[in-house]
């Protein structure tokens, strides 16, 4: 969604030609993976994260515009929302004190950021979901202006033909309906980039979608949404259901949804471009004039603008992306899964367990998904993301066991490996491995420390859940802002 658009109305012709181009652009790139032209000599990692805005009562505060030009930082973006924006953070390599520098690097950004937006009356926080979040805050006012964002809104309910219909089974129960993509923003997420090579990167994806549960139970932070408690990732069913362009009849045929965990282990990073264009019809049939053909015939990489922006509108939570820097091309894992927050230190633990693990089980002789069933990885997924910390998992050769059993048990040890395959120094390994662990050891990540001080808030002090919720935030910002991880925070 990151791709700049302007104003558009397609025409019938417009969704031809654009088929034709696509379809252009994916036999261009089967011949750039036939002939090895990628960069991948010298890996590297890269991180997102997306941040809501607050106001001085820790309501949603419309004003990233605001706050943009406050910050005045090319690493900071717009997103969906009038609430949100996003840091990207520059790609590195993970050898040596790598994470660390992440670290460092994204704590001065957001420090410095911080106290610029207060100067026009707001805060930023790393959480999945804003505890304060009402429907009220949701609506297509609260769309950020850039053109892009409403043109997709436009798109995605003219595939639907109706309202969206928003239904998540919990602690509460939540049953909603919307005339707009808004509830999409209440989704802040962190991706982790890893650049891998065309022959390496089936491997990596299927290694990601392996774990994906995995990580969505240890790094879960989103239990509420409108009031209600409901998954300990709630994020996952509201951003699946918020983009879905089926109406009722088109999902009972089959047809497959455009937020996509996926449906089968892939032996090509080719299989997952090729599925976006078969399954997919285009919400954004947009075309340059370059030829891809004939840029790739005369030696010079072509940019797939096509092919990529469509890409960028199938919302798989593993994604692969294409991209060109300063002239050479590369493939990137996008691991998508996982919520913002609480801390930064939190955030570049995940990404190092994330590292690591999805490193050593690409580099293992006996590949995990040659053992296990593409559907039982998905069932894990969602069992994760409804339970949290607290969810059973299936694992090859163990059965159903705790989530937090089969990490201290066995994918500790795995993201040790391939932290040392990586070169990270093995103090920082340690100290960020340590956070993971402790969430185990203690079964405290971010949705549980939110959900169980909402429950004293609400027994103890007898606060109405509006108030509690609002209470939970307004602690939840300076333990944020003290980086100490999430299993370390106190609940009174």
């Amino acid at each position: 969604m990151g791709t700049e658009v302007g104003r558009h109305e397609f025409s019938r012709e417009d969704r031809a030609r654009h088929r034709r181009k696509v379809r252009q652009c994916l036999d261009v790139f089967a011949e750039m993976l036939r002939e090895s032209r990628f960069e991948f000599e010298r890996p590297t990692a890269g991180l997102e994260i997306e941040l809501n805005l607050v106001d001085d009562r820790a309501e949603p505060a419309m004003r990233n515009a605001e706050a943009l030009a406050a910050i005045a930082d090319p690493d900071f973006q717009t997103e969906l929302g009038q609430f949100n924006v996003e840091i990207n953070v520059a790609p590195r390599r993970l050898a040596g004190d790598g994470t660390a520098a992440f670290e460092r690097r994204v704590r001065d950004s957001l420090n410095a950021a911080e106290e610029r937006a207060r100067t026009v009356g707001a805060h930023m926080v790393m959480i999945g979901i804003l505890p304060t979040l009402d429907r009220e805050h949701l609506t297509i006012e609260s769309l950020s202006a850039n053109p892009r964002y409403a043109l997709l809104n436009e798109q995605i309910f003219a595939a639907r033909g109706e309202d969206l219909d928003i239904r998540i089974d919990g602690v509460d129960r939540l049953a909603v309906t919307a005339d707009t993509v808004a509830p999409e923003a209440a989704c802040t997420s962190t991706q982790f980039h890893l650049q891998v090579s065309p022959g390496q990167f089936a491997a990596y994806w299927n290694a990601a979608q392996c774990v994906a549960g995995v990580q969505v139970a240890l790094g879960a932070n989103s239990p509420f949404l409108f009031g209600k408690e409901l998954w300990r990732e709630t994020r996952i069913p509201l951003f699946e259901q918020a983009t879905d362009t089926r109406p009722e009849e088109i999902r009972a045929q089959g047809v497959r949804p455009r937020v996509w965990f996926g449906e089968r282990w892939i032996t090509s990073v080719f299989d997952l471009f090729e599925e976006n264009v078969r399954y997919f019809p285009a919400l954004l049939p947009i075309c340059d004039d370059d030829d891809p053909a004939q840029v790739l015939a005369r030696g010079d990489i072509p940019r797939l603008t096509e092919l990529r922006l469509h890409n960028g509108t199938v919302y798989r939570w593993n994604r692969p992306v294409y991209d060109v820097v300063r002239g050479r091309p590369h493939l990137r894992v996008e691991n998508r899964v996982l919520p913002a927050g609480p801390t930064v230190a939190d955030t570049v633990a995940n990404g190092a367990f994330y590292f690591g693990l999805v490193r050593a089980l690409a580099d293992s002789d006996r590949p995990l998904w040659s053992q296990m069933s593409f559907s039982a990885a998905e069932e894990n997924f969602h069992a994760c993301a409804r339970h949290g910390i607290t969810a059973t998992v299936f694992w090859p050769g163990l059965g159903y066991l705790p989530v937090t059993e089969l990490v201290l048990r066995r994918l500790l040890p795995l993201a040790r490996e391939g932290l040392d395959a990586w070169e990270v120094d093995p103090a920082e390994r340690d100290r960020l491995l340590a956070i993971v662990e402790g969430r185990c050891l203690t079964g405290r990540n971010g949705a549980t420390w939110q959900a169980e001080t909402l429950h004293a808030l609400e027994d103890e002090r007898h606060l109405a859940r509006p108030d509690a919720l609002r209470a939970v935030l307004q602690r939840y910002i300076p333990l944020m802002h003290e980086n100490t991880p999430v299993h370390e925070w106190p609940l009174d």
